[in-house]
């Protein structure tokens, strides 16, 4: 930064998502001047909410969970309307010998899995106690649990193949990623951090117990709309320039001075920038390292929501299917009928190089191998590839392998000189979640003075 340029500006954030956004409002609400700057020609970032067929649907984040009071606070405050995730009736187990249906969390399988898999979950709950969520190495088993991947884990303490896969399905939803690409270590402080495994799984008291009737980006609209003209769109950062005085950003066009900064955009986003000085090498290393999850979301729409006339609450688990979930998606006033199918990790990552109708296909197979041929009788179909978004790089979050925390520290939330950290993936509460990236967004604007 040259001696004669005066910072415009007392905060520029880069990344209009929720957890910028709240930042840039908390700042504002102190009497600072911010500029949010935005690649995209919207808000919202990991959340996007479209017209399907006759409702609005989310093509990225989209559910609010028990226990997740900032984003229900702002929800209530924006005006927006919450409705309850729908799961009456039974659901649907596909596996290689079958379909099953049962009831509860846990799927109606043998004696022998079913205690397998209930070990294996208090083992996991065990585990989890002993790392601590603002510093995960300082526990006693920290390195150790690093060295290893939730892969490892299910090898050595799940004899059963069905109870292997059903733990590996559920880690692949959750993560975007395949069980051996998850640390261990980093598998275990994000279930504390949103109250446990189950929890992260389960849609009544679970992470997807609520959706909103406006959709879930509306609430970054809000946020962008109190914060007017502030915000500044199709505005990707190039380079950051940093010192003892200030920050200088740049972009496409022009420069952006201000006394500090907050980054709130994905870990290998922040560590694509050009910065100078360049970022410490354990920080920019440990921001190589996190790899976004790869997820499809694919909506399936119909006239009639069938299932339910079934006794089906929608939601299927399969264990040898490139689909591994689905929820009943239907709109809040029950107009439109969907049916949402998750397509994720290796699976996700194949799925753009394979034409439009036969990935049409392989989805309406997995409906149809759970719910019978009516499900191949479609009004509509759509689908979001998050892994083809150049500004996410995927969904739902960032990962880190083994062996990165014991390596490189867990510095994703250090400030370097004049710059903070937000976005999801820098939360000890509820990480990777909406309401992990309004938590970062607060912690970020409450350091800078």
């Amino acid at each position: 930064m040259s001696d004669d340029a005066a910072p415009p500006h007392d905060v520029v954030v880069i990344g209009a998502g929720l957890s910028g956004l709240t930042a840039a409002r908390a700042l504002v609400e102190r009497g600072l001047d911010v500029v949010v700057l935005e690649a995209r020609d919207r808000v919202g970032g990991r959340t996007w909410s479209q017209p399907v067929g006759a409702a609005t649907f989310d093509l990225g984040g989209q559910w609010i969970g028990a226990e997740q009071p900032r984003v229900a606070a702002l929800a209530r405050e924006l005006g927006l309307t919450t409705f309850p995730s729908y799961h009456r009736g039974k659901k649907v187990l596909l596996t290689r010998d079958g379909r099953r249906q049962y009831a509860g969390t846990i799927p109606d399988v043998s004696p022998l899995v079913l205690l397998d898999l209930e070990k294996s979950l208090r083992t996991i709950d065990w585990l989890m106690k002993k790392v601590p969520l603002g510093a995960p190495l300082d526990s006693r088993l920290g390195p150790s649990l690093d060295a290893v991947s939730v892969g490892a884990l299910i090898s050595r303490f799940m004899p059963s193949r069905t109870a292997r896969r059903l733990v590996a399905a559920a880690v692949r939803v959750v993560f975007g990623a395949e069980p051996a690409e998850v640390s261990l270590l980093h598998f275990l402080f994000y279930a504390r951090s949103g109250g446990g495994f189950l929890r992260l799984i389960e849609i009544e008291q679970g992470a997807q117990q609520d959706r909103l009737v406006e959709g879930a980006q509306a609430l970054s609209a809000g946020l962008a709309r109190l914060l007017g003209d502030r915000v500044r769109l199709g505005a990707p950062v190039a380079a950051i320039r940093h010192d003892e005085r200030g920050v200088t950003v740049v972009t496409p066009a022009g420069l952006v001075r201000a006394r500090h900064a907050i980054v709130a955009v994905p870990p290998q986003l922040a560590q694509r920038i050009d910065w100078s000085p360049p970022l410490p090498p354990r920080k920019e290393q440990l921001l190589t390292r996190f790899s976004m999850g790869a997820t499809v979301k694919c909506f399936a729409l119909y006239d009639r929501a069938f299932w339910r006339d079934d006794g089906c609450s929608g939601e299927v688990v399969t264990t040898d299917h490139e689909v591994s979930v689905v929820f009943d998606n239907t709109s809040h006033d029950g107009k439109q009928p969907c049916l949402l199918a998750f397509v994720v990790g290796d699976a996700a990552r194949r799925w753009s190089e394979r034409p439009a109708d036969e990935r049409r296909a392989v989805v309406l197979d997995a409906l149809a191998r759970a719910f019978g041929e009516r499900a191949r009788a479609v009004c509509g179909y759509v689908e979001q590839d998050w892994s083809v978004e150049p500004w996410s790089r995927g969904c739902p979050v960032g990962v880190l392998p083994p062996g990165a925390y014991s390596t490189l520290g867990d510095s994703v939330r250090d400030p370097v000189g004049r710059v903070r950290f937000a976005g999801t993936e820098t939360s000890t509460v509820w990480c990777g979640y909406m309401e992990g990236a309004i938590f970062a967004g607060l912690r970020a604007a409450s350091e800078i003075e």
